[in-house]
């Protein structure tokens, strides 16, 4: 056990990522070394930071503070502090269940565990981040919470309205990475479309992109989370003309069938969506679209399944994740639909999408074989490099395995020529 060192353990989605590497930054710049998702834990603190979004993120924060109580128990750490989205949604029932716990933070309060531990918060430092990514990339968080209340959802009960973080202080962040060496900028937010909203009444979105692309260092600007209703159609000439901003939008869909939608609370129709989709890629030629869909929720029977299979089909999205819905206690769902879907139909359409999906991702893929590609290089293992194109997510899309007939240096671009295509990977050599 490392007197004066906490470990941090991040869960969830990159939003939370972001909260773990702010309070990281306070606690290096209060005197501790600080680690995260460290192999072998050795500090006397470790800080949990949890996911709470769907049953099994539930499940995963839960495992991994039982099994920290435990190290606890045998010595091998001092004191066990839990934060984030699952404490801030079950707190109460969290401090009864789980005695091994020293202190719970919830999402926004977790300012207070630094004077709990003898150190005062630093306001001047609110922006600054020890980055936990590559140095070459990093996720920009624009907004926090929610202001749409779709019926499964629980992010509105666990993160609150939706708040912007003012523009300037977001351009200055940029600077600040750019500086360090920052050259990809994945800007997220649980809703991007209304980025602005409750600072200017006016979606501000497409203002901030062309900003942050006017920025020296910025080489590539990529969007995560967008909404389909009230889509902030300005953004889209800002992806077409700026070199920077990666044609690249994920948007979750969730459905099309307008049965299911309208059960969903999405406040979109199908015929919206086809619109939405079919300016998308008119507006921003070779636009990969990732979304991520949901089966299994009240009202969709075969036929509601069935219609969302075709549209996949006809969509042909570049990039796609898939759920099976799980009830979650305090949202509208819950309280007004029934989950009479067998868990096993539930898996079994999600295995049927999922694998009408593979079949499109090669296919897509194997049409950027014989085409040379700009990557960035991530890492090097044994056998390849390993890099992303624009239209590749740090953790979620495909990667590109680049032969070692040249030696590349990690963090930089390369020109790829692609001569092998799999459903989620591209193999070729650099130029």
């Amino acid at each position: 056990m490392r007197k004066n060192k906490i470990d941090i353990i991040s869960l969830g989605c990159s939003k939370n990522l972001v909260d773990s590497e702010q309070l990281m930054r306070q606690f290096q710049a209060a005197g501790y070394k600080v680690a995260h998702n460290a192999d072998r834990i050795d500090g006397e603190t470790v800080v949990v930071n949890t996911c709470g979004f769907i049953a099994d993120a539930q499940q995963e924060s839960i495992d991994t503070i039982l099994s920290l109580g435990e190290a606890k128990r045998q010595g091998k750490i001092r004191n066990l502090i839990v934060m984030g989205c699952l404490a801030e949604r079950f707190r109460a029932d969290l401090i009864e269940a789980l005695p091994e716990v020293d202190r719970f933070y919830g999402k926004f309060d977790w300012k207070g565990m630094l004077a709990d531990l003898g150190h005062a918060y630093r306001a001047d430092l609110a922006r600054e981040r020890y980055l936990t990514t590559p140095p070459h990339y990093c996720y920009l968080k624009i907004s926090e919470g929610c202001n749409r209340f779709c019926a499964f959802c629980a992010i509105p009960l666990i993160t609150g309205r939706h708040t912007s973080v003012p523009m300037q202080q977001l351009l200055d962040e940029v600077r600040q990475l750019t500086e360090r060496g920052v050259k990809e900028f994945n800007v997220i937010a649980q809703d991007l479309s209304s980025y602005g909203l409750d600072l200017e009444n006016r979606m501000m979105l497409p203002e901030l992109i062309d900003r942050m692309a006017d920025i020296q260092g910025v080489e590539w600007i990529r969007l995560h989370y967008a909404y389909p209703t009230q889509f902030p159609y300005d953004i889209l000439p800002v992806m077409a003309n700026r070199d920077n901003v990666c044609s690249y939008l994920d948007i979750a869909l969730q459905h099309i069938s307008d049965k299911v939608l309208t059960n969903m609370r999405r406040h979109i129709t199908r015929q919206e969506t086809l619109d939405l989709l079919a300016r998308l890629r008119r507006e921003v030629p070779g636009i990969h679209i990732r979304t991520t869909l949901m089966v299994g929720f009240p009202g969709e029977g075969e036929q509601e399944f069935e219609e969302l299979m075709d549209f996949v089909r006809e969509a042909r999205f570049e990039r796609m994740g898939a759920f099976a819905y799980s009830e979650e206690n305090g949202t509208w769902a819950a309280q007004n639909l029934s989950d009479d879907t067998p868990q096993e139909v539930k898996q079994d359409r999600l295995q049927r999408l999922m694998s009408l999906q593979e079949d499109i991702s090669l296919d897509i893929q194997e049409h950027k074989v014989g085409q040379t590609l700009r990557v960035i290089v991530d890492r090097e293992e044994d056998d390849y490099y390993i890099g992303r194109t624009e239209w590749d997510s740090p953790e979620v899309d495909p990667e590109v395995l680049i032969s070692k007939d040249k030696p590349l240096t990690v963090g930089e671009f390369a020109q790829v020529h692609i001569k092998q295509a799999l459903p989620f990977e591209l193999i070729g050599s650099a130029e």
